[in-house]
C-alpha cells in the first residue's frame, strides 16, 4: 500500500490542480494543431486563439499588454533569455557590465557566469543579514557601462522579498534595464508592472499548481532584447519552436485559480509552523521576519545536519528540503545562507518548508511533532555539540 505523504516542498514543484488538467485536455486530444495561421486551417486557428487568450489572461495579471508576454519552457529559459538576450541586443553599444544579487537562483547566477566567460563584467551586490539588497551599493555600482541589473523579486530558499519599487526607481534614474526573477512570488505577492518599473520579469507555472515545462518572460515594450536560440519566428521572434498550447492554457488556468484568500490561508499555515518550530531550542529563522513570501519558512536547527533531518522526516512521511551540501550535486552548502553571513553549520542545519493549495492545518501540527522528535533524537547522537 502506498504511504500517504505530506508534501511541504511546494517551492520546488506543486501538485497539478485537477481543474488545470481539465482545461488542458482539449488541447492535448482535440485541438492539437500547431498555433500558426500560415496553414490556414481551423484547428491551427483554434490553437492560435487559445494561445492568444492564455497570453492575454496572464499578461493582465501583471498589468502588461499581451504583446509584452513571451511564453517559454519555464523560469530557467526565461532568465537565460532575459540576461543573454539583453547582452546580445546591446552588444558594445551600452557596455559589458551587469549587476546581480549573490542570492539569485541558478538560472540567473549561471547565466551571469556564462556572460562573464564571454568577457562581461559581473558585480554581485551586498545584502544584509536578512537577504535584502544594499540599495546604496546598487546605486554606486551602476556605471555608464552597466547594461542590466537582475535582482529577484523573492528568494527561492529563505523567501525574502526585495524592494523592487526602490530598486526599479534607481535603475530607471540611471537608465539601466532591470530584470527580476518572480518565479516564487508571481500571483502570491502582487506586482503590477504599471507601477513597479521592471523591464523584464521571469515567471513560471510549476510553482502555482500549473504544469511543468511552461513559463514566461515579461518584456516591457521598447526593451532591447534578441533571441538567443536559433530557429523559427514564434513568440514575436524571441522564442523559436512550436508553442506549448496545452501548457499555456494550463498556465492561464493556474493563474486564474490563485486568490488572495488562498494566499492568506497559506500565510496562516506558515506563521503557525514558524511560531511552533521556533519553540524548539537552538533554532532561528532565515530571511526577513516581515518581508518574506507568505508560504515560505526556512529554519536552521543547531547541532543537526539538515540531510539527516530530511531523511528522518522522509521516513515519517514528510517532504521538505535542505540547504545542506550533501543534497546538492555541486557538494556546496546553500549559497543563500552563506550569502547572508551564515556559517556552514547554519547552512547545513537549514530546512525549508513551503506550503501549497493542498496543505491543511493538520499538516502543520503533524510536521511540527515529527520535527521536534527527530531533532531531539539527532541531537542526542550529534557530534556537532551538546546542549
Amino acid at each position: 500500500m502506498k504511504r500517504e505523504y505530506i508534501y511541504l516542498d511546494n517551492a520546488v514543484a506543486t501538485r497539478l490542480d485537477e481543474r488545470v488538467l481539465e482545461a488542458m485536455k482539449p488541447y492535448l486530444f482535440d485541438t492539437y494543431a500547431v498555433a500558426t495561421s500560415q496553414f490556414g486551417y481551423s484547428p491551427g486557428i483554434d490553437a492560435r486563439d487559445a494561445l492568444d487568450n492564455a497570453r492575454t489572461q496572464i499578461a493582465a495579471t501583471m498589468g502588461a499588454a499581451p504583446e509584452e508576454f513571451i511564453f517559454t519552457s519555464g523560469s530557467t529559459e526565461s532568465s537565460n533569455l532575459a540576461l543573454k538576450g539583453v547582452a546580445l541586443a546591446l552588444g558594445e553599444k551600452k557596455g559589458r557590465h551587469i549587476i546581480i544579487s549573490p542570492l539569485e537562483d541558478f538560472p540567473v547566477l549561471h547565466s551571469a557566469r556564462a556572460l562573464e566567460r564571454h568577457g562581461l563584467r559581473v558585480t554581485k551586490l551586498r545584502v544584509d543579514e536578512t537577504g535584502r539588497v544594499d540599495l546604496a551599493h546598487l546605486r554606486e555600482s551602476i556605471t555608464p557601462e552597466t547594461a542590466l541589473v537582475s535582482i529577484q523579486a523573492a528568494n527561492q530558499e529563505i523567501g525574502v522579498l526585495q524592494d523592487l519599487e526602490d530598486i526599479g526607481e534607481i535603475c530607471q534614474e540611471k537608465g539601466v534595464i532591470l530584470h527580476t526573477d518572480a518565479t516564487h512570488s508571481f500571483t502570491r505577492v502582487p506586482l503590477d508592472v504599471r507601477n513597479v518599473p521592471v523591464d523584464l520579469m521571469t515567471v513560471s507555472a510549476h510553482t502555482i499548481h500549473g504544469p511543468k515545462g511552461i513559463g514566461g518572460l515579461y518584456v516591457r515594450a521598447g526593451t532591447p532584447i534578441r533571441k538567443w536560440m536559433d530557429g523559427g519566428f514564434q513568440e514575436f521572434d524571441l522564442r523559436p519552436g512550436a508553442e506549448n498550447i496545452p501548457g499555456a492554457v494550463g498556465f492561464a488556468k493556474a493563474v486564474e485559480l490563485v486568490t488572495p484568500e488562498e494566499t492568506a490561508r497559506l500565510q496562516g499555515l506558515r506563521d503557525r509552523l514558524t511560531e511552533r518550530l521556533l519553540e524548539i531550542p537552538h533554532t532561528r529563522i532565515n530571511g526577513h521576519p516581515v518581508h518574506r513570501l507568505p508560504h515560505n519558512a526556512n529554519i536552521s536547527f543547531r547541532f543537526v545536519e539538515g540531510e539527516s533531518l530530511l531523511l528522518h522526516l522522509d521516513m515519517r512521511g514528510f517532504a521538505v528540503s535542505t540547504g545542506s551540501a550533501c543534497f546538492s550535486r555541486s557538494l556546496e552548502a546553500s549559497h543563500v545562507i552563506l550569502g547572508i553571513g551564515g556559517n556552514h553549520e547554519r547552512a547545513h542545519g537549514s530546512v525549508r518548508f513551503t506550503f501549497g493549495r493542498f496543505n491543511e492545518e493538520s499538516d502543520v501540527d503533524a510536521v511540527v511533532a515529527a520535527v521536534a522528535e527527530a531533532v531531539r533524537d539527532l541531537r542526542r547522537i550529534s557530534p556537532l555539540g551538546k546542549e
